[in-house]
């Protein structure tokens, strides 16, 4: 009898498992749809940061947050990401560099954001021992983004670097030549090209020789990272990705999972990405507010631990109320701040 009731309950287990499976994986891929809609129908998105260790410390991990960020830019069709590295005086002395050496830097990385490795097909041998990525360009995604950071650069310093591996790589020679024909559309513009390990060895040994550097997309990732040293914390880089009709901004950082609850993590990159929002759609009065007060808010010392030693009672919380007031009251030029570092928001 007992034998009977067991064999009737891992029956029902048996025809209950597939259907619970197939109820879950559709209300994860309608949660993806309803996120992807509400992101189509917005003017713009302001997008966290996501990731976690769990995820990266495990190589067999078949689902990780970055795929849901990847399929985003791939449906919403975010082509060029726009990263500015700039070096506040106030924080020159924050950087490992020296300060003769980064002190002027005011660079803009065009990083193709669509194409190349990350979205290329993926390959597993049957034992596991073998692991390909493909690295696949076309023209058209190489004109449209060059178009864009030459049109940069004529508002800028009138110098676009290509960055590339084109010694060794055909869709780099392949990147060479669509740019070169670009670059004389724009007779304003000199082009300069640099393979990119000399490349990461010229932004820390003299990084003042950039204005606009164009790449595709695995360069561009590693590129803006390392140049987040310049400014002394990653914690200062927004970003802002576009495409011909979408368009969503977000802090370069990633996720700072240790932060999590002790209000240390630096809310500036956010801060300054809601600025390019606003530039986005033509505020610019309204985003030179926010940078500002950003400016203002550096200046002062009223920043997290990462960029603060002097004060170790400024919060994540702190530091968004004093831009906060910063921006609704600009034109305060009392510079008394001390209740900040008593624990109070104030204006100055």
């Amino acid at each position: 009898m007992e034998n009977k009731e067991k064999n009737k309950r891992e029956e029902y287990v048996i025809k209950i498992g597939p259907l619970l499976k197939a109820v879950v994986d559709e209300q994860r891929r309608m949660i993806k749809e309803a996120t992807y809609n509400i992101c189509k129908s917005s003017d713009a998105i302001l997008f966290g940061a996501i990731g976690d260790p769990k995820y990266d410390n495990d190589p067999s991990a078949k689902i990780r947050p970055e795929q849901g960020l990847l399929k985003l830019r791939k449906e919403l069709g975010l082509f060029a990401n726009i990263r500015p590295v700039k070096a506040y005086e106030t924080l020159l002395s924050k950087s490992p560099l020296k300060r003769k050496i980064i002190e002027g830097t005011d660079i803009i990385i065009y990083r193709e954001l669509t194409g190349g490795i990350y979205f290329g097909k993926k390959k597993l041998s049957d034992d596991g021992n073998t692991a390909s990525d493909l690295c696949e360009y076309s023209r058209y995604e190489i004109e449209r983004i060059t178009h864009l950071a030459f049109k940069a650069a004529q508002s800028r310093q009138h110098k676009v670097t290509l960055v590339d591996k084109a010694n060794v790589l055909e869709s780099s020679r392949l990147w060479r030549k669509v740019v070169a024909e670009i670059a004389a559309q724009y007779s304003d513009v000199e082009l300069n090209f640099l393979f990119v390990d000399n490349a990461a060895m010229q932004l820390i040994l003299n990084p003042k020789q950039f204005d606009v550097i164009l790449t595709e997309n695995m360069f561009g990732d590693i590129i803006s990272d390392e140049a987040s040293v310049i400014g002394g914390s990653i914690g200062l880089l927004a970003s802002a990705s576009i495409g011909d009709k979408y368009a969503m901004f977000e802090p370069i950082h990633g996720s700072y999972s240790q932060a999590k609850g002790k209000g240390i993590a630096n809310p500036i990159a956010s801060i300054l990405s809601a600025a390019m929002l606003l530039d986005h759609f033509k505020l610019n009065d309204e985003a030179e507010l926010i940078r500002d007060a950003v400016e203002k808010s550096l200046k002062l010392h009223v920043t997290t631990p990462d960029l603060n030693t002097k004060y170790d009672n400024i919060s994540t919380s702190k530091v968004g109320d004093f831009i906060e007031d910063v921006i609704n009251n600009p034109n305060d030029s009392n510079l008394n701040f001390t209740n900040i570092h008593l624990g109070q928001s104030t204006i100055i």
